[in-house]
C-alpha cells in the first residue's frame, strides 16, 4: 500500500508540475489595448470613444506640452523651433508667462504611446533652464498610468512572497517546511498569470494592468490557505499513523472535500463579477475563477506528493510523534468562555460590528482623475498648472459628437463654453469643449442628438455603472452563498445565520475601511469600484472560515450534540484557521504597494474584513449563536438522522 500511495501522489505531482511548466512556457497572451475596454457598456462616453476609434488613419490620443517661464515672460524664440519640429505653433497665455503646444500621439499600441510621451518630455525639458516643461493630456495620463504599473506587479509579487514566507515560518516554526508550500503556490501563481490571459483571449474578453496584481494576491492567499489545511490534517494523521504514506492517504480525501467546498464557494462568488457592465471587471471575474482553480489543483494534487518525498523530520523541530497530545488549552479556554456566556458574547459582538458598520452611511464614491493615483504623476500636476495659466483650456476637454453641428455648437457657445472643432468621425462632427461641467453640457444638448464623452464623462459614467453593478451583484452573491450553504449543510437556519454574519462583517469592514481611507490615508472618496471588489472578495473568501468551523461542528454534533460539538470544532480548527485568516489578510494588505488608490482601498478593506471574519465571527460570534440556538441550528434536518457529508478542516 505504501508504495502504491506514494506512486499515485508522485504521479499527480509530476503531471501538475509538468503541465504548469508547459503553460508558463507559452508566455501570456497579448493584452488588449483598445481605449474603451475599461468603459461600461451602453454609456454615452463609451459610444463616443468607439466613434472616435472608428476614424480612418492611425489611432491617436491628444497630448499637450505646457511650457512655463520661471523668469517672467516666456521666450517664444526658444520655444519656436521645438514647436515647428512638432508641427504645431506655441499658444501663449494672456500675460505671456506660459505657452502650450497641442498635438496628437500614436496610441494604437500602449508601448508606442508611452515611448512618444517619454521622448516629448525629454525634448521639452532640454529646451532652456528658464522653462518648466510638462506633458499632459489623455495620452500622457495613459502613459503615466502604465509607468506607475511598470515593475509594480513584480514588487507586489515580492512583497506577497515575503509576507507568506514570514507567516509560514511563524506558523510552522520550522527552518524548511515553509519552503514547500511557498514554492508550490509560487509556481501556481505564475501558471495562473499565464493561463488567465489565454482563457480571456479565447473568449474575446479583456483585462487591464491591475488584473495580474489582484490575481497574484488571490492565488497566494487562497493557495496558501489550502496548503495550510492539507499540511495541518497531514500532521494530525502522523500522530495516528507511523507510516507517512498511510497518514497522507487518510488526510487527503477528507481535506480535499472541505477545500473543494470552499473553492466552489469562492468561484461562485467571484463569478458574479461576470454580470458587471464593465468589460475589464468581467475579465477580472473570469481571471479570478481561473486563479482559484489553479491554486486548488496545485495545493491538492502537487503539494501532497512533494511532502511525501520527505519524512517526519520536515516538521522539525516540531516533528509529530505517535499518540501526540494535540490538546489546545487556548482554544479550549475560548470555547469554555463562549459556551458559558453565549448571550453576552453574541450581544457584544453584534454591537461592535454594528457600530463599525455606521461608517457605511458616510461612504462617498467617485474619484476624479487627479485623485486616482497614490502619488501625483506629471500629467495630473501639469493639468492643474494648465488650468491656472489657461483658464479656458482643459488638459482633458470633453468630447461632443453630433450630426447637428451648427445647432450644438451654438448651444454650447451660448453657455460660455470654449468649443473647438476636431477631426470628424464617419457621419459625426466632433467638438472639444473646455471650461465645462459634464452634467451641464449634457443638459445643454439634451434636446439634440449629441453625445458627450471624454475623460471626465467616462468617470461619471463609470460611477453610474458601478452603482448599477452593486445593486445587482450584492444581493445575488448573498443569495448564491445562501443556496450553496443550504445544499452543503442540508439546513436553512445555519446558512441564514452564516450569510447574515458575512453580510455584517462586510458592512463593518467597509465602515472601518472608509474611516481609515479618509482619516488616516487622506483619500477623499472611495473609487467607484472599491465597494464592489471589496464586497465580492470578502463574501467569497470570508465565508470560508465559517464553512470550516460549521462543517466540523456538524460532524462533532452527531456524536456529542450541537452545543458540545461546536466547541470541539472550535478547539480542533482554531489554530490552523486563525493562521490561514491572518495570512490571507496580510497578503491582501500587500495591494497597498500598488500605485492606485482603488487597489490600496480594496487591500485595506479586505484586510480588515478577513481579520473580523477570522477573529470575531468564526471564533466567538458563530459558536455563541450555535450555543443559543442548539439543535434547531440544523433545521429542517434532524441531526440524529443526518449523514455527515462535511469533513473537518
Amino acid at each position: 500500500m505504501n508504495s502504491s500511495v506514494f506512486l499515485r501522489f508522485r504521479q499527480l505531482a509530476l503531471v501538475v508540475i509538468l503541465l504548469g511548466i508547459a503553460i508558463i512556457s507559452f508566455g501570456p497572451s497579448a493584452q488588449p489595448t483598445a481605449p474603451q475596454q475599461a468603459l461600461p457598456d451602453g454609456k454615452d462616453s463609451t459610444t463616443v470613444a468607439q466613434v472616435l476609434d472608428s476614424r480612418p488613419g492611425e489611432e491617436t490620443l491628444p497630448a499637450l506640452i505646457l511650457l512655463e517661464s520661471t523668469q517672467g515672460a516666456i521666450d517664444l524664440q526658444v520655444v519656436g523651433p521645438f514647436a515647428a519640429e512638432l508641427g504645431a505653433p506655441p499658444i501663449p497665455n494672456k500675460d505671456g508667462t506660459a505657452a502650450f503646444i497641442p498635438m496628437t500621439v500614436p496610441a494604437a499600441k500602449a508601448e508606442d504611446n508611452n515611448a512618444r510621451i517619454k521622448d516629448l518630455r525629454a525634448q521639452a525639458q532640454s529646451l532652456d533652464p528658464s522653462i518648466k516643461a510638462q506633458v499632459t493630456g489623455p495620452a500622457a495620463i495613459r502613459a503615466d498610468l502604465a509607468n506607475v504599473f511598470s515593475g509594480a506587479n513584480f514588487l507586489l509579487l515580492a512583497v506577497t512572497g515575503i509576507i507568506v514566507a514570514i507567516l509560514l515560518i511563524v506558523t510552522y516554526r520550522s527552518p524548511w517546511l515553509w519552503l514547500i508550500p511557498l514554492l508550490v503556490i509560487g509556481v501556481a501563481d505564475r501558471v495562473a498569470a499565464t493561463a488567465y490571459t489565454w482563457v480571456l483571449s479565447a473568449l474575446g474578453m479583456v483585462w487591464n494592468d491591475s488584473t495580474s496584481g489582484i490575481l497574484s494576491v488571490l492565488v497566494f492567499g487562497a493557495g496558501t490557505n489550502y496548503a495550510l489545511l492539507i499540511i495541518s490534517r497531514y500532521r494530525d494523521e502522523l500522530t495516528r499513523h507511523e507510516d507517512r504514506f498511510a497518514a497522507m492517504a487518510h488526510a487527503w480525501a477528507p481535506t480535499v472535500k472541505t477545500i473543494a467546498a470552499s473553492g466552489a464557494t469562492v468561484i461562485i462568488g467571484v463569478a458574479c463579477l461576470l454580470l458587471s457592465a464593465v468589460p475589464t471587471t468581467r475579465g477580472l471575474g473570469l481571471a479570478t475563477v481561473v486563479g482559484i482553480i489553479v491554486a486548488f489543483i496545485f495545493a491538492v494534487f502537487a503539494l501532497p506528493g512533494i511532502l511525501l518525498l520527505f519524512g517526519r523530520w520536515i516538521f522539525w523541530p516540531r516533528s509529530p510523534g505517535l499518540n501526540e497530545d494535540k490538546h489546545s488549552s487556548l482554544w479550549d479556554r475560548i470555547g469554555q468562555y463562549v459556551g458559558h456566556q453565549p448571550v453576552k458574547v453574541t450581544v457584544v459582538s453584534l454591537i461592535f460590528l454594528s457600530l463599525a458598520s455606521l461608517g457605511v452611511g458616510a461612504i462617498e464614491t467617485g474619484l476624479d482623475q487627479r485623485n486616482q493615483f497614490v502619488t501625483t504623476p506629471e500629467s495630473i500636476s501639469a493639468a492643474a498648472d494648465l488650468a491656472r495659466a489657461f483658464p479656458d483650456q482643459d488638459a482633458t476637454p470633453l468630447t461632443v459628437i453630433t450630426q447637428e453641428p451648427q445647432k450644438v455648437s451654438e448651444l454650447l457657445q451660448n453657455q460660455g463654453y470654449v468649443v473647438r472643432p476636431d477631426r470628424p468621425a464617419e457621419q459625426w462632427s466632433v467638438f472639444n469643449v473646455s471650461g465645462a461641467d459634464v452634467n451641464e453640457v449634457r443638459e445643454a444638448v439634451r434636446e439634440t442628438d449629441a453625445l458627450v464623452g471624454g475623460v471626465d464623462a467616462q468617470l461619471i459614467d463609470a460611477e453610474e455603472s458601478a452603482a448599477r453593478d452593486r445593486m445587482i451583484i450584492f444581493p445575488l452573491i448573498l443569495l448564491l452563498i445562501f443556496i450553496v450553504l443550504a445544499v452543503m449543510l442540508r439546513a436553512l437556519i445555519a446558512p441564514a445565520v452564516m450569510t447574515f454574519s458575512v453580510l455584517l462583517t462586510n458592512l463593518a469592514a467597509l465602515g472601518i475601511g472608509w474611516w481609515i481611507s479618509t482619516a488616516v490615508f487622506g483619500f477623499e472618496k472611495f473609487d467607484s469600484l472599491t465597494p464592489l471588489y471589496a464586497f465580492v472578495f470578502l463574501v467569497a473568501l470570508g465565508i470560508d472560515y465559517s464553512i470550516f468551523l460549521i462543517s466540523r461542528a456538524k460532524e462533532e454534533a452527531q456524536i456529542y450534540g450541537t452545543r458540545i460539538g461546536v466547541m470541539r470544532s472550535l478547539s480542533a480548527t482554531g489554530g490552523v484557521i486563525t493562521s490561514a485568516g491572518i495570512l490571507l489578510a496580510a497578503v491582501f494588505a500587500a495591494l497597498g504597494v500598488l500605485p492606485l488608490v482603488a487597489l490600496a482601498q480594496i487591500g485595506v478593506i479586505i484586510f480588515i474584513g478577513v481579520l473580523l471574519d477570522t477573529l470575531i465571527v468564526r471564533t466567538i460570534l458563530l459558536p455563541a449563536v450555535v450555543e443559543i440556538i442548539g439543535e434547531k441550528f440544523w433545521w429542517p434536518t434532524r441531526l440524529k438522522e443526518a449523514q455527515s457529508t462535511q469533513l473537518d478542516a
